[in-house]
């Protein structure tokens, strides 16, 4: 089972509080986000976004295809996406200070895509509307699972894909050993240093041992009506990549 039905920074009573914390959290690190994650990841971060992009180039070579990047955070995934989309994307956070950031990187790079302040738990959009939803290290923030899943759900047209790119549980427990050692330990420093909030750094390595590990959230994947489940691990478990598809048969019934 879930150890969480969501993200709960501590301290958070309600799933409105952990949502408020969170946004606060991510407002604060906006400036020096990018540099921090790339610092922390040795660039790793980088090469996890490439294999996603190579993993769903399928739809975004459509002409047709719509395509939602969720939880975009700087935008580092909807650029990585560009270069093989072959019409724009759009990217969307509940972070503002995260937007403002994006918005300049898009302009910087010549994005065509657009931007949209929207709470991933209530999203702006008509049923069915896009062929790929992607999400980038945003999924274990959300304040309630479950209904995130079902509001993806609903937003996808049917057959569409889900990306679920995340943090997990290292399979190995030698290596998990070592990397929650250098989580728990090394990285809150590390990372208060170059982003000036250390309490972000230390909820990153607290959300990763609360979040499911990469077979219990294909679990919940499967279970909240997608069809054709599966993940892999990236760089020795660190991190994994979940992809779905919309069960056309559950929204035959739906409708």
């Amino acid at each position: 089972m879930m150890a969480t039905s969501g993200a709960s920074p501590q301290g958070a009573a309600t799933e409105r509080d952990a949502a408020r914390w969170v946004r606060a959290m991510f407002g604060r690190v906006a400036r020096r986000y990018d540099l921090a994650n790339h610092l922390l990841s040795a660039n790793v971060d980088r090469h996890w976004r490439a294999h996603t992009v190579r993993r769903v180039r399928a739809i975004l070579t459509r002409s047709d295809a719509r395509v939602l990047d969720l939880a975009c955070g700087t935008g580092d995934l909807l650029l990585a996406m560009e270069h093989e989309a072959r019409r724009g994307l759009l990217g969307s956070d509940f972070c503002h200070p995260m937007l403002a950031a994006a918005k300049a990187k898009l302009a910087r790079n010549g994005s065509h895509s657009w931007l949209l302040e929207a709470d991933a738990l209530a999203l702006p959009a008509a049923d069915a509307t896009f062929d790929l939803i992607t999400i980038a290290f945003g999924f274990r923030n959300f304040a309630n699972y479950s209904a995130a899943l079902a509001e993806l759900r609903r937003v996808l047209r049917p057959g569409g894909m889900l990306a679920i790119l995340e943090f997990t549980q290292p399979p190995n427990r030698i290596f998990a050993s070592a990397y929650n050692w250098y989580s728990q330990r090394i990285l809150p420093i590390l990372g208060g240093l170059i982003s000036g909030a250390p309490e972000a750094y230390r909820y990153l390595p607290d959300s990763v041992r609360k979040f499911p590990d990469a077979p219990e959230l294909a679990d919940w994947i499967d279970r909240a009506g997608f069809d054709h489940v599966e993940w892999e691990y990236l760089s020795f478990g660190i991190a994994a990549l979940h992809l779905a598809r919309a069960d056309e048969r559950s929204a035959e019934v739906k409708e």
